[in-house]
């Protein structure tokens, strides 16, 4: 008998059933083909780098009391340079207390946190570097970039990079125990016969054989149960029919919207500071981020570059066209990608859609401007991603797309992989990295003027529902990543995290459209980077 059986519940969820005749299943169960001894090396040095404090042990009966709690927890900020007054071009420090929800303060360290500086009136916004002393205080730290009063918010949240430590505990072993809560499937046909079989990057073990469908050149992974009555070769589609309920009455503890996910830290005084005009002979604001780390800060709800390449303004069809004019631009990666392409394509009137009998959200989908020359396409990912439904034959991993391309000082290449990936080992997400990497060298070096831009990963609406695939420390972590992996190649980088936590705006998968208009205009920037408008 096979170890999982597919159970359809009235809500549409899916759960996968344990047969209880199964063997026992190791705890890690998902492992990956060997790496060459210099892809090794770079894996293990890239897990030291990213290695989170060490976070409390969960027991079992789970007591929330002595966990972080937002309501108890509080920050202050600290007096400025010599107790005076603060200027343009200072920096404005924040100290955090964590305490539990007995109120006693933590002694430990790992929560995840994230802090933004902002003035609403003025449309400003910038983000703050945390520093984790690992004694259950914290500081973030702010340049301050404009004038006027500027408000503090902390946002503490308990799932990966936004939760309690005890919440990170939690996550950290999620992708080892359960990378697989994720339910993708496939449906195999031969004339009347058809089945559908489980398939995933990793499949836990059983008596049932399996399809092996890694990719033979970029090396990426990709299995099924193999069918009864049929072979591998009948395989049509590719699907993602549910998810797994996994988290237990105690777990759901850790992540509730009202306490300790993603919840504002009260201040223990004034939340508020004045800043007044640049001291006379202070360096410019914009003359570097090399202190404080960031790529930039709104001001008037215009996104500004801090020491990289100046963000010009694309307000209207004219200034967008007459910069894309005689280029092609390759989008390839998940939905937050396609939505950059859906913009160009809303501010684009003469591009035609050219039919390509795409999927749904998948694409490929393809804009053509004939009188200005302008070829806009997109393209999702390979597996794993979480759509309902895509032919087999439509798959493409985005190493074996970028190989296909002639490159060259008119092509624009936007890269953008990280929100189906959350739910799997780190190693997973280090090895599509390299595939994709050794691409993006091959190109560079076949066609050096072509133009490499890469998204990051960017805060989501977390909530306990989603919080098992979506919890932003799964992604904090996915950049620290990416962001090692792409370090000294010639490719730009939209970091879509600052952006969406400097805004605004609610933090969503999707952004909306004022902070999709920035980061387009980040893009047009990098590929026109004489142009004003």
């Amino acid at each position: 008998m096979n170890l999982l059986q597919i159970n359809y519940e009235e809500n549409s969820t899916i759960i996968l059933k344990k047969v209880t005749s199964a063997p026992p299943v190791p705890e890690e169960f998902c492992t990956f083909k060997p790496l060459s001894s210099a892809d090794a090396e770079e894996e293990r040095l890239i897990l030291d780098s990213i290695a989170w404090p060490e976070t409390p042990l969960l027991v079992t009966p789970l007591l929330l009391n002595q966990t972080s709690d937002a309501a108890h927890s509080t920050f202050t900020i600290l007096p400025g340079r010599g107790g005076g007054e603060r200027h343009v071009g200072d920096q404005l420090e924040v100290m955090i207390q964590i305490y539990d929800f007995q109120g006693n303060p933590k002694k430990s360290g790992g929560d995840a946190i994230v802090a933004r500086l902002h003035n609403r009136a003025l449309e400003a916004g910038v983000a703050g570097r945390v520093v984790d002393h690992l004694n259950g205080s914290y500081s973030a730290v702010f340049p301050l970039l404009w004038e006027g009063s500027a408000h503090v918010e902390s946002l503490f949240y308990q799932v990966m990079l936004v939760h309690s430590s005890e919440a990170v505990t939690f996550l950290r072993r999620l992708n080892k125990d359960h990378p697989d809560r994720v339910i993708f499937s496939s449906l195999f046909r031969s004339g009347s016969i058809s089945e559908t079989t489980i398939c995933n990057v990793c499949l836990r073990q059983t008596s049932q054989p399996q399809c092996n469908y890694t990719d033979h050149r970029t090396g990426d992974p990709w299995f099924c149960y193999k069918p009864e009555k049929l072979s591998c070769d009948a395989r049509m589609n590719h699907m993602k029919p549910g998810y797994i309920s996994i988290l237990k009455d105690d777990e759901k503890k850790l992540f509730q919207s009202n306490a300790n996910l993603k919840v504002f830290i009260p201040a223990s005084g004034p939340a508020n500071v004045t800043v007044l005009p640049q001291r006379k002979g202070q360096p410019g604001v914009d003359g570097g981020s090399g202190k404080s780390g960031l790529s930039g800060y709104y001001y008037q709800g215009v996104w500004r570059s801090l020491g990289g390449t100046k963000v010009y303004q694309f307000n209207n069809s004219s200034a967008i066209s007459q910069c894309l004019k005689g280029k092609v631009v390759h989008l390839y990666g998940d939905s937050t990608v396609r939505q950059w392409f859906e913009y160009l394509d809303a501010k684009l009137p003469d591009a035609k859609q050219v039919n390509l009998n795409s999927v749904k959200v998948a694409g490929p989908y393809m804009i053509w401007d004939h009188a200005k020359n302008i070829l806009a396409t997109f393209r999702i990912h390979g597996p794993p991603f979480r759509i309902d439904t895509m032919p087999s034959g439509k798959v493409s991993y985005i190493a074996n797309e970028l190989e296909t391309l002639v490159g060259g000082a008119n092509t624009v290449v936007v890269l953008g992989i990280w929100a189906h990936l959350n739910t799997f080992p780190i190693e997973l997400y280090i090895r599509r990295l390299q595939s994709i990497r050794r691409a993006v060298v091959r190109l560079l070096n076949r066609a050096p003027g072509t133009l490499v831009v890469i998204r990051t990963g960017a805060l989501q609406n977390v909530q306990l529902f989603n919080v098992i695939c979506n919890a932003d420390w799964f992604t904090l972590q996915l950049n620290k990543v990416l962001r090692a992996m792409f370090k000294g190649l010639n490719v730009q980088l939209v970091d879509a995290w600052d952006m969406v936590l400097a805004h605004h705006l609610p933090h969503d998968l999707h952004p909306k459209p004022p902070i999709i208009k920035n980061m387009v205009d980040v893009l047009l920037s990098y590929t026109c980077p004489q142009k004003k408008t």
